[in-house]
């Protein structure tokens, strides 16, 4: 059975629950990752011929082998010794040690939490050599999940081994690595933590490119050399060592150079210049730009990068915003490195992205290409494109594209981007002071209330005007909303507030752009309907979601109002939720059903289901009546069950009617309710009690009645459904999963969006309306007539 993306998240992040409790997600992840690469290589490699060799008695199987044995801990070392030490792998992947009673426990304790960690493993559906879509890197994406929540879980200080993917992403597409179009192009990081900037980079390149990457943590290294491998990047070069004070990649004694370079160093280190003499630096970084501060690094690794970079190459680095505008020597830097035109760009991200600060970064676009000829500075303010994910915060798909989008094809837009000319920066106003907020003004307009408007009544054209990017499609409906006003400047509403959003809604114009949003759609849908109908075992699932959403932002690019990354974000969310896993479904199992049973917490069958279609879906297209008919009994059900419970609350007083209708443990039943009836048949104490008893039992036996037809009509239908299941054609699960499950679901979304526009149209002007509608002087008036017909009631009293 094929296993979801999510389930694959899920387990292997299960896995790290064996761990939990003796040691933290800083130490335990060095565990999960060794395990899930030996996993890998083994199911990958073993009896086959390839970059990594499977040695006797060095792979997952010998381990599955150890399982419920005393010595487990032992020879589990033993089995990833050998293994590292046939592949060149030793302190790469044998720094764990599984036999470390401190941290696994003694005894019996660590025998059970090793085997029941291995059983984690060995898993069918854990089974890595079947993951037949070709050139997807479902593995590679798992890596990138586990190293997200250790770092979310490894504290402050122990979490800046990882670059959240989505910065990655940025960076991947604004250097340019997409033209790539062969391996001899380079790609370096001098603090590479695990390697996932490197990668994404690499992953940007049609053919590939070669990756080089230094890491100062000896621990963090092997991380990026296992996420190398398991990225099918066996060949990257990975080395350990302090990139400031002892620079492994040389041509001789020079620092050697590449085509790409990319760095998210540690921000603003105190001990960058420890081991060396900076004024005598062998490799020149800082000659000519000055020396960074003896106790901030960041430019440290800044003229790094540069001096990295061949003649003509480009990079990018993620810093702390201080470097954009920090006096003393770092201005001195600052101003060299801007007169030279190595900076090509500037990206202002939202705080709260990175582990292990909370400090707002930036991205600095280095392009060493026509430098000298450089006039102007491209700079983005994207501190406010953002969504909260837990404690964190994180760029969604719609940010990271409209930022790639912008920052590639260098388009201004107000308050989030603009060419800055070098002339403004160096000016006496600004002084090569890079804070991006001296150039973008990205604060939203104060919403300024109008005092005239309080005085005497009307709207503000100003703020009629404000709206303007929707009277640009519903020009008329403004007609309809509003009237000159006698005084110059200001507006008067022509319809009453509860009437503004049936105004809008129920006008032609707002209908005709409906029918406009819906075209767009349906032309999107039928542009991608053979990409979707054509998925195939094998099918790549990112290359096809990577065509259907450009086809989508396309589409809806040439439509004012709606914002295209809106739509675009919808589609990237119902990937996420539901689409991924079923394309990673049908890429390694084909157009199927896949019939799974349910189970309750003791094993045992309490039904069935299907992961591909879900129940709902086929019983609105085949079973729609019988669905309907179980429906009303339900509904009827609910019906006589809130009729009963009335009938026991009116009548519990003092004295309680149905007390003798109840059992020992004080409900209600069949023989409780006719032994009370019994009792009270020939008492003529009870006649009254008697009747509404009578009343009771008729429900309680039309209850009965009633829900034996739900529980019949339900068997029926999920007779008749599971029949369906399995008598489905290959035409009619595509029907089913394409048009009534996926692109339904975008469609409802995309509508949704439409409504939400127009939402916000409605409650911005009845918000106008209502804050300008009393005049202050009415209000005084009305105030005075109130305290005057106060004082007449308590003058009526007696009171003065």
């Amino acid at each position: 059975m094929a296993i979801k993306k999510s389930e694959l998240y899920s387990k292997l992040w299960k896995s790290c629950d064996e761990l939990r409790g003796g040691m933290d997600a800083s130490e335990y992840k060095d565990y999960i990752l060794v395990l899930l690469f030996v996993k890998y290589v083994s199911d990958k490699y073993t009896g086959k011929k390839g970059l990594i060799e499977i040695p006797n008695k060095g792979s997952f199987q010998d381990m599955v082998a150890l399982i419920g044995k005393p010595e487990i801990g032992e020879e589990m070392n033993k089995i990833i010794g050998k293994l590292a030490e046939a592949n060149g792998l030793k302190g790469i992947i044998d720094n764990a040690d599984f036999n470390d009673d401190a941290k696994l426990g003694k005894g019996k304790a660590m025998q059970d939490r090793l085997s029941n960690l291995v059983g984690i493993f060995d898993d069918e559906q854990l089974d890595f050599s079947k993951n037949r879509a070709e050139g997807d890197d479902l593995l590679g994406d798992a890596y990138e999940y586990l190293m997200r929540n250790f770092a979310t879980q490894s504290g402050k200080s122990k979490g800046q081994f990882y670059t959240p993917s989505e910065v990655s992403k940025v960076i991947a597409q604004i250097i340019g690595t997409n033209k790539v179009d062969s391996r001899d192009q380079t790609v370096y990081d001098p603090t590479c933590g695990s390697g996932s900037l490197l990668l994404k980079v690499a992953h940007e390149a049609p053919s590939g490119v070669t990756i080089y990457g230094q890491e100062k943590e000896v621990a963090t290294r092997a991380m990026a050399k296992m996420n190398m491998v398991l990225h099918e990047n066996e060949d990257a070069k990975i080395e350990s060592s302090d990139t400031i004070s002892d620079p492994l990649f040389l041509d001789g004694e020079k620092l050697k150079e590449f085509n790409f370079a990319v760095s998210n160093p540690p921000f603003s280190t105190k001990s960058w210049s420890s081991g060396i003499k900076p004024k005598d630096d062998k490799y020149k970084r800082f000659h000519g730009f000055d020396i960074p501060p003896a106790k901030n690094g960041d430019y440290a690794f800044l003229l790094h990068l540069i001096k990295s970079l061949k003649r003509t190459g480009k990079g990018a680095i993620i810093l702390p915003h201080g470097v954009l505008f920090r006096g003393h020597v770092e201005a001195t830097i600052r101003e060299n490195i801007i007169n030279r035109g190595y900076i090509k760009g500037i990206i202002g991200l939202p705080s709260n992205l990175f582990y292990g600060t909370s400090i707002p970064a930036c991205i600095i676009v280095i392009d060493k290409e026509n430098a000298e000829g450089r006039k102007g500075l491209f700079l983005i303010d994207a501190s406010k494109g953002f969504v909260k994910d837990g404690n964190k915060n994180r760029l969604q798909a719609r940010d990271i594209h409209k930022i790639v989008d912008v920052f590639t094809n260098q388009i201004e837009i107000p308050k989030y981007s603009r060419m800055v000319p070098v002339s403004e920066i160096s000016d006496e106003k600004n002084e090569y002071n890079l804070n991006i907020p001296r150039y973008i003004d990205s604060q939203e307009e104060e919403d300024i209330q109008d005092i005239e408007a309080h005085l005497k009544g009307d709207i503000p054209k100003k703020d009629i005007n404000d709206l303007n990017r929707y009277w640009e499609v519903y020009p008329n409906i403004r007609q309809e909303l509003f009237s000159p006003s006698k005084r110059k400047n200001y507006e008067s509403l022509k319809v009453d507030n509860s009437e503004i959003k049936t105004t809008i809604f129920e006008h032609k114009e707002f209908k005709k752009y409906s029918e406009k949003i819906n075209k767009t759609y349906s032309e999107w849908e039928k542009e991608n309907l053979s990409s979707l109908t054509g998925i195939k075992v094998g099918t790549n699932p990112k290359k096809l979601i990577e065509k259907i959403s450009e086809k989508i932002l396309e589409k809806f690019s040439k439509l004012k109002l709606i914002d295209k990354y809106d739509i675009y974000q919808h589609l990237m969310t119902y990937w996420e939720d539901t689409m991924q896993d079923d394309l990673y479904l049908l890429s390694q199992n084909g157009w199927n059903t896949e019939i799974i049973p349910i189970k309750d917490k003791k094993g045992k069958e309490k039904g069935w289901d299907s992961e591909l279609i879900p129940k709902n879906i086929v019983i609105d297209k085949y079973f729609a009546k019988q669905n309907d008919e179980l429906t009303d009994l339900q509904s009827e059900l609910e019906n006589i069950q809130q009729e009963m419970q009335t009938m026991e609350e009116e009548n519990q007083g003092e004295e309680d009617t149905f007390e003798e209708a109840r059992s020992d443990t004080g409900k209600i039943g069949k023989e409780s309710l006719a032994k009370g009836m019994k009792m009270m048949k020939d008492n003529p104490d009870f006649v009254d009690e008697l009747k509404i008893l009578n009343e009771y039992k008729k429900l309680f036996d039309k209850k009965s009645e009633i829900s034996n037809q739900v529980n019949e009509k339900g068997k029926e239908i999920d007779k008749n459904l599971f029949k369906k299941y399995n008598d489905l054609t290959e035409s009619e699960i595509k029907e089913l999963v394409i048009h009534d499950k996926w692109l339904s679901s975008i469609h409802t979304l995309i509508d949704e969006e439409m409504e939400q526009i127009s939402h916000k149209l409605a409650k911005r002007i009845n918000e106008l309306a209502e804050r300008y509608e009393t005049p202050l002087p009415n209000i005084l008036r009305d105030v005075q007539t109130l305290t005057k017909e106060v004082e007449n009631h308590l003058e009526k009293m007696g009171f003065k």
